[in-house]
């Protein structure tokens, strides 16, 4: 059975054909149990969940499992370790959820409210008439001789808003089953986009008991999110502006950044997206600045303004400040807010809530002592054995102590350190995590759970998510509970005593909406992302093409017969730097196993900038920078494209070329993928014609190296070359459709080069541009040209003047010295000048920056 004998009653209810998982209890005197009261029988509101386990047997429960971290990679749900260089680490949640009773939550719901509040007045205090301070009743210190007290925010009003929008709590229970706070999370309340996304998992694991256990929803918390921070718009009319600022994509949770942005339908931006004009904060698009009203920001306090905080961010808006204090824009939570989250507060929110709010503090704060007052300190040196020592204020490499892992001789050094700058310390008493039941290695065990309850600001209060995000630790003896030492997440189910609401975030309002046929303006940086996305897809495409041509004439059974027609391929794989370092082509192609080594080297190679491996690399982490602008099928066509080159397990040097072949089939087929969903799936606007230029442009290089290289070749009218220039350029079919007979030189050329009906062709490639150039933004009142427009028309131009059946006219070896041969030189030529134009014209933000210059955007090179 799943659990031992004392759960009979559950037990007996559906007995299972096969020997179920079981779980220990854990150590009741250490850790309170959240599954069994003290007489070893399952809590009531954890039955429904343990009998639907109960119908499982192990191997049903590691199907859920495995079903779970499935949907999660499908769904590129990933957070950031900060010691690991990958920004891809994925996120693991345990599929037995975390539950709570409607009349315990009650509980929580009310201390939370208070908590909040309380948080809320001193925030507001320390920023504004100090009278806590004044009066004695707070220690200047808690406030002045904070690192997260900002001076220049003092004294900014915030009209209509509370500093405290969003807040979140992190609860511990205690062996006697009290629960405890024992963090406040009130600068960036992190980690409820994940709770909802386990959400979504969970409930997909167990439908039913999810729907009888009457788990109430998370909807309705999200929806009064967009509502409070609507609000705070200082434009009385119109439809606010509101945006996330993220740190980047190399932040923890940017995952649940992109996210929360795309659930909740704000534009994600970073600090380089913004600028600060007359005190006003605008979104920098192609068609110009857009003002923002509010900007829910995941960005620290002191790195949001360089100027007036922290002079070496990159990740801030210069004049950032300026605008708040002018109330030109909003913010959530507001600067400085992180100053409620020092732990040696939590020494004084007792008094402060008798203070401030005329109560009791309903929930207490796990023990905490701030060794900056004798008092405390005295009895901090004498039970150090018992307490963990931490900084008494958030900050940048804070440090932590557990007093009973030090030695004696520690003990005495770090008491004299304290002694030093005892106002730097505070003391907490050590905490015991309850343990929830959790799936592990094929069975289920007890672990350390801890808590973060979210809150969320309405006009007359806050408003508790009815769930959290709850964390579990990586072992029953951790001392911490982290998902950056290893943890896990669970769901967390709230019970309702009644019928649960059906709260959804689409409204049924009739309020006029002004119709539209594309969303806002497209930002600089998106546009760059969506286009160098389209290059490298096309990039990874067209070389997986070229490899695998090359590599099924470079059989060993075929000797030396295949060599002339392997050059040209060679040829044009040197020049497009997919084969790098080679001299020679002629001498490669004679030495079989160098050159079997150096193709796969091409496939596979991470350390080799134009291999596949690297362009997929660069997909992904586009991919990741656009996570709120494409879909989640698109995203699983994206990690696909990975797991094809990740079932390559040889070593590229003794690895089968038929492995090889079949790899670059599958990436060939999962980029059609790719391509087939852009096409059919996104709407012709400006994020769609950015993307589907950097595919064109590309193309067009790769097609212009393929026949240049067939052209020098003294073999070039060979069929056999032909044959497989049509098949590089996936243009057989149509070419044998067309013609009845073996390939033509002028024939081949002319399909690939001038019929603008091929989509495969240089020409429809120069149209497909044209057409997005016509449409793309240009300088307000200018009838001019751009460069970029000047660029495509001039070599558009001499395109279709080309005339191919020159190339049946001349004499045999004389191919490479024709017009058609200089003109496709000329196009691989200019095809770095486009880009250099269309950087400059719409990526480049050094003409639109703030009153502090910006960096250049970072392209990479074009070939």
């Amino acid at each position: 059975m799943i659990f031992q004998s004392q759960n009979s009653n559950i037990a007996a209810a559906a007995p299972p054909r096969v020997a179920a998982p079981r779980v220990d209890a854990p150590d009741a005197a250490r850790h309170y149990d959240e599954l069994r009261d003290e007489t070893g029988k399952v809590r009531a509101h954890y039955e429904q969940v343990i009998t639907d386990l109960q119908r499982r047997d192990s191997a049903g429960v590691k199907r859920m499992s495995d079903t779970a971290r499935r949907l999660l990679a499908e769904r590129g749900v990933t957070f950031n370790v900060y010691d690991d260089k990958g920004m891809d680490t994925p996120w693991t949640m345990d599929p037995v959820p975390f539950v709570i009773s409607a009349r315990e939550w009650e509980g929580i719901e009310k201390a939370l409210i208070q908590r909040a509040t309380l948080l809320n007045a001193i925030l507001t205090d320390s920023y504004g008439p100090q009278q806590l301070i004044r009066k004695g009743d707070m220690p200047a210190a808690m406030v002045l001789a904070q690192p997260a007290y900002l001076r220049p925010c003092h004294g900014i009003k915030t009209p209509h808003a509370k500093p405290l929008q969003v807040y979140g709590a992190d609860l511990a229970r205690a062996p006697d089953g009290r629960w405890w706070v024992i963090a406040d999370r009130t600068q960036i309340p992190t980690g409820a986009g994940y709770a909802l996304e386990n959400r979504l998992i969970t409930s997909r694991l167990l439908p039913d008991v999810f729907r009888d256990a009457r788990v109430r929803r998370l909807a309705g918390f999200f929806r009064q999110m967009q509502q409070s921070l609507a609000a705070l718009a200082p434009r009385p009319a119109g439809e606010p502006r509101v945006v996330l600022l993220t740190p980047g994509p190399y932040n923890e949770t940017y995952f649940e950044q992109a996210y929360l942005a795309r659930y909740l339908g704000y534009t994600l931006v970073e600090g380089e997206d913004l600028t600060v004009r007359d005190d006003r904060v605008y979104l920098k698009t192609l068609s110009g600045l857009e003002p923002v009203d509010v900007i829910l920001r995941r960005v620290d306090d002191d790195f949001c303004d360089p100027l007036e905080l922290r002079n070496d961010s990159m990740l801030g808006v210069p004049g950032l400040v300026r605008a708040v204090r002018a109330g030109n824009v909003s913010l959530a939570n507001a600067l400085g807010s992180g100053l409620a989250e020092a732990p040696a507060m939590m020494a004084f929110l007792p008094g402060l809530c008798r203070k401030l709010l005329g109560e009791n503090l309903l929930m207490p704060s796990v023990a905490t002592w701030w060794c900056g007052q004798e008092r405390p300190r005295g009895e901090m040196e004498k039970n150090l054995d018992r307490l963990v020592i931490k900084s008494a204020f958030r900050a940048r490499g804070r440090e932590v102590h557990f007093g009973e892992s030090l030695s004696t001789a520690q003990r005495a050094a770090f008491i004299e350190r304290m002694r030093f700058a005892p106002d730097r310390w505070a003391a907490q008493e050590k905490i015991t995590f309850s343990t929830a039941p959790t799936w592990e290695d094929g069975r289920l065990v007890h672990k350390p759970v801890s808590v973060r309850v979210y809150l969320v600001a309405t006009a007359d209060g806050y408003m508790v998510m009815p769930g959290a995000l709850t964390r579990v630790a990586a072992s029953i003896d951790s001392p911490l509970v982290s998902m950056q030492k290893g943890g896990s997440s669970k769901d967390t189910w709230v019970l309702s005593d009644g019928p649960v609401e059906n709260v959804t975030l689409l409204t049924t309002t009739r309020t006029p909406v002004e119709l539209r046929r594309v969303g806002h303006n497209l930002g600089s940086r998106v546009a760059n992302h969506l286009y160098w996305l389209g290059r490298y897809a096309e990039r990874a495409e067209s070389s997986a093409r070229l490899l695998r041509s090359t590599l099924l004439r470079c059989s060993p059974e075929s000797g030396m017969s295949e060599t002339p027609l392997l050059l040209p391929l060679l040829e044009a794989l040197r020049n497009l730097r997919v084969l790098d370092d080679v001299a020679d082509t002629a001498v490669l192609a004679a030495q079989q196993e160098q050159l079997e080594a150096r193709l796969l080297q091409a496939v596979f190679d991470p350390e080799h900038p134009a291999s596949i491996r690297s362009s997929v690399t660069h997909i992904q982490r586009i991919g990741i920078l656009l996570r709120d602008r494409i879909s989640v099928d698109t995203w699983r066509v994206i990690s696909q494209l990975s797991d094809a080159l990740d079932t390559f397990d040889h070593p590229p040097s003794i690895s089968p070329v038929s492995d090889t072949l079949n790899v670059l089939t599958r990436v060939i087929l999962e980029l059609a993928s790719f391509h087939g969903l852009a096409k059919e799936n996104m709407t012709r606007a400006q994020g769609w014609m950015f993307l589907d230029t950097g595919h064109r442009i590309e193309r067009t290089t790769y097609i212009c190296e393929l026949l240049s290289a067939g052209l020098r070749s003294t073999d070039a009218e060979n069929p056999s070359l032909l044959e497989a220039i049509l098949e590089v350029g996936d243009s057989t079919i149509t070419y044998r459709n067309r013609y009845s007979l073996l390939p033509q030189l002028a024939a081949v050329y002319d399909l690939l080069m001038l019929d603008e009906l091929n989509p495969r062709g240089l020409r429809f490639q120069f149209e497909r541009i044209e057409q997005h150039f016509e449409l793309l933004p240009r300088e307000q009142n200018s009838a001019l040209l751009t460069p970029a427009m000047r660029v495509l028309l001039e070599n558009n131009t001499k395109l279709q003047l080309c005339d191919p059946t020159e190339l049946a006219r001349v004499e045999p070896g004389t191919w490479s010295q024709t017009q058609v041969a200089k003109l496709l030189n000329q196009l691989i030529e200019a095809m770095p000048a486009l880009n250099d134009a269309l950087t400059a014209g719409y990526f480049a933000h050094s003409t639109i920056s703030s009153s502090e210059s910006e960096p250049a955007t970072e392209l990479t090179p074009t070939r």
